[in-house]
């Protein structure tokens, strides 16, 4: 009889996944708060039905590598240059920090030296799968703040290496300490150098070979061989399988064909990586948490706030705008994969008992299935960050005074470049109106101001960056910043400044519509809705509707969209006048 274990196993995991996930959604909270859940059903800890442990944590291995790919393709060596400060000095602030944290945790419960420092370091790890899972299900993959975090992400996963090579010291071990931490970081560098330096010569030459036989097939089996191929190798190599995931996909971003890679490889990043939620759950023992809750719990607390502080501090330190080091911080705020691996190899070295490891995986779960909703709860966090004492004066020194362009007489202020900003900045230039802009992203505003564009880098909401910007003299301001609080705050200052501006914002949701006019935006616009309305215009047009009558029928359409107000029941009940006006725009009045 054939071996089906592997197949009944995964079928048990996503039966699970699907049911925690989809009343996860039901119950208003996030899916990977059930994919958790039902990892701690289906695990060999609690009664019911079992899967196998090993099996899904061997396809959940091929969801993480999936995650780490699509990510590193979307990003690209570049964009990861920008970050490469900020990461280093943040990681280098906040892994020493978060050690120390650790270890005086420890040592407060009554753990041994060795322990309390194992306990510190595996504080000090975070969770990129986590990371990168909450950002893509939230449509933030881009935004600076997931940068910045997916950055100080791999620091800490670097750092896993050092700190491994460490463990013999706590162990008792007598061997040189340099010896070894200089061999562990040495094999680290040269894989590291063999991925990216082969990868940059060798994967864009077969990938262009593939694509040339036109086989998709072909094209998949080789998208696959290079994510999961790297992700081995890195790991044989001492370094992790997601980081080595993680640079294939960089790799692949440099080439022509990064969009077509994602297409294919995102059907299976989908899949397999909620099995490593599944696969997490799993691994909890229900009775020791519940024997142990109050100890979980204290030091579950000490991680997330401690994490927060010093994540978002050392960001601070970095020099980094408070909005994106508190969103940053939220998601860095638990513990990661990686820290149950330090667990389990100091287990196996004698430095942590059994009841000590399970303190530590159930106090990463925990902090996992706190983090989605400390992300959602990051506005607030933002707005309490703001308050800081000093940051005001700093955010003031850090703009200075209105620029040189903005007494030339700027006309128009962009807060925000991302899709819709660029469009308005290529028109504005076209045109030569005179324009800055106010972006989060330092990219985008370095890119801008080697063309010769104004661009400031910082919170939009700040009187003294909008000041910068030439606020007082300007005659539009259009925020298109997609966040609800951000844009109130900037409409707001900009009001006080520039009573007589005109400003244009849009809106996700027509509950932000109100919100948005109550902050003195004088025009709120929905992209979804003006692109609906031009597709009716297309539609209506090419059904063979008369110019009039189309646009009487749109503007009908955009006045109950904006004001809900009752649409009529059709364009022949329209006021005859209002559709001859329309079919000859000449007749209607200035």
């Amino acid at each position: 009889m054939e071996d089906t274990g592997l197949i009944t196993d995964l079928v048990i995991a996503l039966g699970a996944t699907f049911l925690g996930g989809w009343v996860a959604h039901r119950l208003g909270q996030p899916v990977l708060i059930g994919y958790i859940i039902a990892g701690i059903v289906i695990g060999p800890n609690t009664p019911g039905l079992v899967a196998d442990r090993h099996n899904v944590e061997t396809l959940a291995n091929l969801g993480v590598a999936f995650l780490m790919f699509t990510i590193g393709v979307e990003l690209s060596f570049s964009e990861l240059k920008l970050v490469r400060r900020l990461a280093l000095v943040t990681g280098g602030i906040q892994i020493p920090a978060t050690i120390v944290l650790g270890a005086i945790a420890g040592a407060a419960i009554g753990w041994s030296w060795q322990a309390s420092i194992l306990l510190g370091a595996a504080f000090a790890l975070s969770s990129t799968i986590v990371v990168l899972k909450l950002a893509v299900q939230r449509g933030e993959a881009h935004s600076a703040h997931t940068h910045a975090a997916l950055g100080i992400g791999i620091v800490q996963d670097l750092a896993l290496v050092p700190i491994i090579a460490m463990l013999p010291v706590l162990a008792g071990s007598r061997d040189n300490l340099a010896l070894s931490l200089l061999r562990s970081l040495g094999l680290a560098a040269v894989a590291l150098a063999i991925v990216v330096l082969l990868g940059t010569r060798l994967v864009p030459r077969i990938l262009f070979a593939v694509a040339r036989t036109g086989s998709r097939e072909l094209f998949i089996v080789t998208i696959v061989l290079i994510a999961l191929g790297t992700a081995l190798a890195s790991e044989r190599a001492g370094l992790s399988l997601a980081l080595g995931a993680f640079l294939a996909g960089l790799v692949v971003s440099e080439s022509e064909f990064d969009a077509q890679v994602l297409t294919e490889i995102i059907p299976l990043r989908d899949l397999f990586a909620t099995l490593f939620f599944v696969s997490l759950g799993m691994l909890l023992e229900p009775g020791f948490l519940l024997d142990h809750l109050g100890l979980v719990a204290a030091l579950a607390v000490v991680l997330v706030l401690g994490k927060l502080l010093i994540v978002g501090g050392a960001m601070l330190a970095a020099g980094v705008n408070y909005r994106i080091a508190a969103r940053s911080a939220a998601f860095l705020s638990q513990m990661g994969e990686f820290s149950f691996v330090l667990a389990g190899v100091a287990m196996a070295d004698g430095i942590i008992a059994h009841d000590e490891y399970e303190t530590i995986l159930a106090v990463a779960l925990i902090s996992i299935l706190a983090t989605p909703f400390l992300v959602q709860a990051s506005p607030a966090l933002v707005a309490m960050a703001r308050h800081l004492p000093g940051l005001h004066r700093q955010e003031v020194l850090r703009a200075g005074e209105e620029s040189p362009a903005a007494r030339r007489g700027t006309q128009v202020v962009l807060c925000g470049y991302g899709r819709v900003g660029s469009v308005l900045g290529q028109v504005l230039a076209r045109h030569d109106f005179r324009y800055s802009v106010i972006e989060i992203n330092p990219a985008t505003v370095r890119e801008l101001r080697e063309s010769g564009v104004p661009a400031f880098y910082g919170d939009a909401g700040s009187d003294a960056l909008l000041t910068r910007a030439g606020i007082r003299h300007a005659e539009v301001l259009v925020v298109t910043v997609p966040e609800l609080l951000a844009a109130r705050a900037t409409i707001r200052q900009a009001r006080i400044l520039n009573p007589s501006l005109t400003i244009i914002t849009r809106a996700i949701s027509r509950q932000e519509l109100q919100v948005l006019r109550d902050a003195g935006a004088d025009e709120v616009i929905q992209p979804e809705v003006e692109a609906g309305l031009e597709c009716v215009r297309h539609l209506l047009q090419a059904l063979g509707m008369p110019l009039g009558g189309v646009s009487s029928v749109v503007e009908a359409s955009r006045t109950s969209q904006y004001w809900n107000e009752e649409l009529p029941p059709s364009w022949d009940d329209l006021d005859p006048s209002l559709v001859e006006a329309y079919s000859h725009p000449e007749r209607l009045p200035d």
